[in-house]
């Protein structure tokens, strides 16, 4: 049995011998004694409860050396107590609820052509990311060396903006992209005429866009009127998470132009234009896994959450 067990005889024989006396309870740990606690529960519960319900004096949030002043107790009796429970009262995230009263009936459409598209169907996800600055640094930046990362000036000058009208095919992956001066129903409708001409001419269109008001002018609307073809899908107010082109654009700003330096929207749009050509040469699509059901449930339980702490406040 050791043997196959890959552990020493005498280890074998101290498991069968507390067996055979005290049968299931004897291959239970015996009681350690160890260090007596030097921090009661009811210290550890108000520690919890200042930190849930209170502010320091001087600060909007505590901190682990504020609240070890506060209660007598260590900064790394604090930094345990904070990691058993999950408290982390450094952070701070942004929300806001869609008040779209057509909100359940949206999010059921558009997840459900993630999820089960027509067939021989095209679903592309629509937007425009505005106002994208050309920005160049005031000093050269110092290239990455061993033990020391990439540096930049926090100043920058700018040199204009651009705005880019994009189209992610669900399918693929692949995107279509424009930059354009400006973003009006003008550039709007032209970037819809190239997309036109991007996709076959047989198959169904449906298009997942936001509620911005260049998006529903007359011109666009007699456009797609025209196109019985072209099924357009609106998203929920305050929602553009559902749309995945965002996705997209998040890739596009951490990978180019958060760090890049442009010297003329010229050299920017350059970039922009680069970037689509070098996705679009091996495109992923995005893989959406919540089922609208989820989504909704998801929303239910934050909302209610949200309730009951507007009326703990009243």
């Amino acid at each position: 049995m050791a043997a196959q067990l890959g552990v020493h005889e005498h280890t074998v024989g101290k498991w069968r011998r507390r067996f055979a006396q005290d049968r299931i309870e004897g291959l239970t740990d015996e009681y350690r004694p160890g260090r007596p606690r030097t921090v009661s529960d009811e210290q550890v519960a108000e520690v919890i409860e200042r930190t849930l319900n209170t502010m320091p004096k001087d600060a909007t949030h505590w901190s682990i050396r504020s609240m070890a002043a506060a209660t007598g107790l260590s900064h790394t009796t604090i930094r345990r107590i904070w990691n058993a429970f999950g408290l982390q009262p450094h952070r701070s995230e942004t929300f806001k609820l869609s008040t779209d009263p057509l909100f359940v009936d949206k999010v059921q459409d558009i997840v459900g052509l993630y999820l089960s598209p027509p067939n021989r169907a095209i679903v592309l996800c629509v937007d425009e990311k505005s106002q994208i600055q050309a920005l160049d640094r005031e000093q050269p930046v110092l290239p990455m060396a061993p033990g020391v990362a990439e540096r930049r000036t926090h100043t920058y000058i700018r040199h204009g903006t651009t705005s880019l009208f994009a189209a992610l095919d669900i399918a693929t992956g692949a995107v279509i992209g424009k930059c354009y001066k400006r973003h009006r129903a003008t550039e709007f409708l032209d970037f819809l005429k190239k997309i036109d001409r991007h996709v076959p001419a047989g198959p169904d269109v449906h298009i997942v866009m936001d509620n911005y008001a260049t998006h529903k002018t007359p011109r666009v609307k007699a456009w797609l009127a025209r196109r019985p073809h072209w099924h357009v899908h609106f998203t929920p107010t305050s929602a553009s998470w559902i749309n995945q082109v965002e996705r997209w654009f998040a890739e596009l700003t951490r990978k180019q132009l958060q760090r890049g330096v442009h010297r003329s929207t010229v050299e920017l749009e350059a970039d922009i234009v680069a970037f689509i050509k070098a996705h679009n040469e091996n495109p992923t699509p995005y893989k959406w896994v919540k089922s609208a059901d989820e989504i909704l449930a998801s929303v239910k339980r934050f909302c209610q959450r949200t309730q009951q702490t507007l009326c703990r406040e009243l």
